[in-house]
């Protein structure tokens, strides 16, 4: 009886968790300008005016560049960093640690506030190279645990022996070292890029005038009406937000057993 009642308690979290999902997705392909149900009929018109939709379009730009950025300087951090704490004896080892995992213990509105505030009496103001700064802070220590993870489970006398036949430590390091860190690299990029192409809350404090990413387009189009475009838009956010991550597990699980085999 107990675990019927918890099968039956479990289902209706997902339901509640998952419906509104699913009422976007539905919605997006309503062919009624008004979202309500019944559905009258299925259309692709709220996408196909997406497409034509010049400010929506600029967002998806910025979004695009602004997550590549993120994704390219955390992962390259991120490794750089984990190299550091893993493979080497570093002064103030747990300090530095828990300082790289800190943005995901602080609320992001928290830390979005304080970075403004620190910047602000630096007398910088809001800017692209700022935002960037801000997601890369909040982007880096996710890269940080998947890349050490990885990496504590590579054995250093691999890396060891060759440099004992000759290898230099930069030899080691790409020829050895980052193959068996790829699957990690790889997935602590995607994991930077998606919660960069998602993130809202610090956008919303540090992006300058002008400057729009996807959610906080969406976020502004909210506050005049809700369009079914919002409902399009919601379900290409759906689709990259969540067809993504499934890629890069299938491409993650693919390279480790490729170099497990």
């Amino acid at each position: 009886m107990s675990w019927f009642l918890i099968r039956g308690w479990t289902i209706l979290v997902y339901l509640f968790l998952f419906l509104p999902v699913a009422v976007v997705l539905l919605l997006s392909f309503n062919d009624n300008q008004f979202g309500s149900f019944p559905i009258t009929g299925l259309s692709l018109r709220w996408f196909v005016k997406l497409a034509h939709n010049d400010a929506i379009l600029r967002a998806f730009q910025t979004s695009l560049i602004l997550g590549g950025l993120t994704a390219v300087i955390s992962t390259t951090l991120g490794v750089l960093a984990s190299l550091a704490l893993v493979r080497y004896k570093v002064p103030g080892q747990n300090m530095i640690s828990t300082l790289l995992i800190a943005p995901i213990l602080v609320p992001e509105v928290v830390l979005a506030v304080a970075l403004l505030l620190f910047l602000n009496a630096l007398s910088i103001g809001k800017s692209f190279p700022l935002l960037l700064m801000g997601h890369v802070i909040f982007t880096l220590p996710f890269v940080v645990l998947v890349v050490q993870a990885r990496l504590v489970s590579i054995r250093r006398d691999v890396e060891e022996a060759a440099m004992s036949l000759g290898a230099s430590p930069m030899q080691t390091f790409f020829q050895i070292t980052l193959p068996l860190l790829a699957p990690a690299v790889f997935a602590g990029m995607l994991f930077a890029f998606t919660i960069s192409f998602d993130d809202i809350t610090g956008t919303l404090f540090w992006k300058p005038g002008g400057v729009e990413t996807v959610p906080t387009q969406i976020f502004a189009m909210l506050r005049n009406s809700i369009s079914p475009e919002i409902n399009a838009l919601g379900t290409v956010m759906i689709i990259l937000t969540v067809g993504l991550p499934l890629i890069g597990v299938g491409i993650v699980r693919k390279m480790a057993m490729s170099r497990g085999g």
